[in-house]
């Protein structure tokens, strides 16, 4: 920011970098001009230009995963539009994305002048209600009230953890600020809430009474807490308390599943190690921390059967054991209190029993799901972020066990298909402790691969596995009879980079477990981005059983074959 009165546009763009935030995604838009300007000249940020304002939001959505918070600029109406999938997603995923827009000046919507980007009807607040659906928070900044709102945005955002929409009109975001500008903190040095003090002490002393009460507690933990800022206080509860915890697969390694601690992936029937689903579900208590979705695909169709009267949720503001409900109190100064407190729990018997996957196939075999998973879990190691697609993947690498301090990234609730590219984009921006590694399949590559350009473009160096079964692997599973509308346009996946400018980047296509080794062990050296096409059967992805097809979708009249 220059000495003189920063414009209102330099002013949002250069708060929001005072959070710690080094990159903006994005397509720039003739009404988001100021914006734009205002990004490429703070010396904080890096402009990234993305394929489009959809894969711009899942850019935003994985890098707020690692960082912590992110920046989407779109232009109004159509831009915007664009990004209300990737917007949403990140809603359901609880991530802080600061959404800036532009809009018609106010010169042209005083005259009702017919504009671009528009309906044609001299409306031009007909998208503003869309976009805050999307989001926890919104402003409409002038010169003279952007200060004070920003400051309001900033700590809705980071209190509720979630998306905030920011819209200035293309005037007003070139005049100069009215008021003294705020110097903000690294976001990790933001309190997100403070806590009713006699509503803390009494919402700590009722979960002290009944972890001291029960004979076997067990943890659930989730990927909220990360994104609440309160990871470290989490790992230090667990450390202090000694109580074993697993995972829901949504919330898989927030954690690290190399600690003495950890049991597995409790996902109802699917649950790994199989046992695990009756530990959890025996436990005395089951301590719901951060706020456990009981959703469809993270219960393996709702099969979980955690009994109420057991399940003590610390929630993100509130505390809650069946009907007894603490509010005002927040989960940072909740674990504070506890891990202050509390003592060693007694030493569970019950540990993690996953077994590693075993390395099958011989080097003239062809390539498969068993041959390809097993080897893809030998490769992690420690600094890694795997990034996992909507679909068949995350079945195969939901009970896969994660070295020490392997991060695992996926939308298991939004589900949109597609996100997980753009997404792995982000996270490799904003993941500086080692590499991010993409598993996708082609169906869902399918959507927003022209985001590889874009990684090509801004030289970061993810590893990427395209797996290639000519299917909507999911769909096809999940359809009735496996109909012709899931087969896909047969793509030549492997000359991808190189078509869209990534020359420098090692990319081939497998067949067999030998070429599979091969890439593998080439891209584990490469200093530079790797792009493997792993051929897949189709025949794997058959359709499930109709009982079990009325059990996820529920469409059969009750009572009636």
């Amino acid at each position: 920011m220059t000495s003189s009165t920063p414009t209102v546009a330099e002013y949002v763009v250069n708060r929001l970098a005072d959070l710690g935030i080094d990159r903006v995604f994005g397509v720039p838009g003739d009404y988001s001009f100021p914006f734009d300007d205002a990004i490429e000249a703070c010396d904080r940020l890096q402009w990234i230009i993305c394929a489009n304002e959809l894969n711009a939001a899942y850019a935003a959505d994985g890098y707020a995963r690692i960082n912590g918070v992110s920046i989407l600029s779109t232009t109004y109406g159509v831009g915007e539009l664009s990004a209300l999938n990737g917007v949403m997603g990140a809603k359901s995923q609880r991530l802080p994305i600061f959404h800036i827009v532009g809009a018609p000046s106010t010169q042209i919507q005083r005259e009702g002048l017919i504009t671009h980007h528009t309906l044609g009807d001299g409306v031009y607040n007909n998208f503003r209600a869309a976009s805050e659906l999307a989001c926890c928070v919104s402003a409409c900044l002038t010169p003279d009230n952007v200060v004070e709102e920003m400051e309001r945005v900033i700590r809705e955002a980071l209190r509720l953890s979630a998306p905030a929409y920011i819209t200035v009109p293309m005037d007003l975001g070139k005049m100069p600020i009215i008021g003294k500008p705020v110097k903000g903190m690294p976001l990790a040095q933001i309190t997100r809430g403070q806590s009713d003090q006699a509503s803390l002490e009494a919402a700590i002393e009722f979960i002290l009474g009944k972890i001291q009460s029960s004979k076997n507690t067990i943890a659930l933990p989730t990927q909220f807490v990360a994104n609440f800022g309160a990871l470290e206080l989490l790992k230090q509860f667990l450390t202090k308390s000694n109580i074993p915890f697993a995972t829901t697969p949504m919330d898989k390694a927030v954690i690290s599943e190399a600690h003495p601690n950890y049991l597995g992936v409790y996902n109802g029937m699917s649950s790994s190690p199989a046992a695990l689903k009756a530990t959890v579900e025996s436990a005395d208590l089951v301590l719901d921390i951060g706020g456990v979705v009981f959703e469809d695909f993270n219960t393996t169709f709702w099969t979980d059967n955690i009994a109420q009267s057991k399940l003590l949720t610390l929630g993100d503001q509130f505390v809650r054991m069946g009907g007894t409900i603490f509010t005002g109190v927040v989960l940072s100064d909740v674990l504070v209190g506890l891990t202050q407190r509390i003592g060693p729990t007694p030493k569970s018997n019950t540990k993690n029993t996953q077994l590693q996957m075993s390395l099958v196939g011989a080097p003239t075999d062809p390539t498969s799901s068993a041959n390809f998973y097993s080897r893809l879990q030998k490769m992690l190691r420690s600094g890694d972020v795997l990034v996992v697609e909507t679909g068949t993947c995350i079945m195969h690498t939901t009970p896969m066990v994660l070295p020490d301090e392997v991060g695992f990234q996926t939308q298991t609730l939004w589900g949109s298909i597609g996100w997980a590219t753009p997404a792995a984009e982000g996270v490799c921006m904003a993941n500086k402790k080692g590499r991010t590694i993409l598993v996708t399949g082609d169906g869902s590559h399918q959507l927003t691969a022209n985001e590889i350009g874009v990684m090509g473009r801004y030289g970061i160096k993810p590893i990427i596995f395209v797996l290639n079964n000519n299917i909507f692997g999911v769909e096809n599973v999940l359809s009735e009879i496996g109909p012709s509308y899931d087969e896909l346009a047969k793509w030549n996946y492997s000359q991808v980079p190189s078509a869209m400018g990534c020359d420098t980047w090692f990319s081939t296509r497998v067949g067999t477990v030998s070429e599979l080794d091969s890439a593998i062990e080439k891209a584990n050296t490469f200093d530079g981005a790797s792009y493997i096409e792993v051929m897949i059967p189709a025949s794997e992805s058959q359709p499930l059983p109709p009982n079990v097809q009325n059990q996820i979708y529920k469409t059969n009249i009750p009572g009636k074959a």
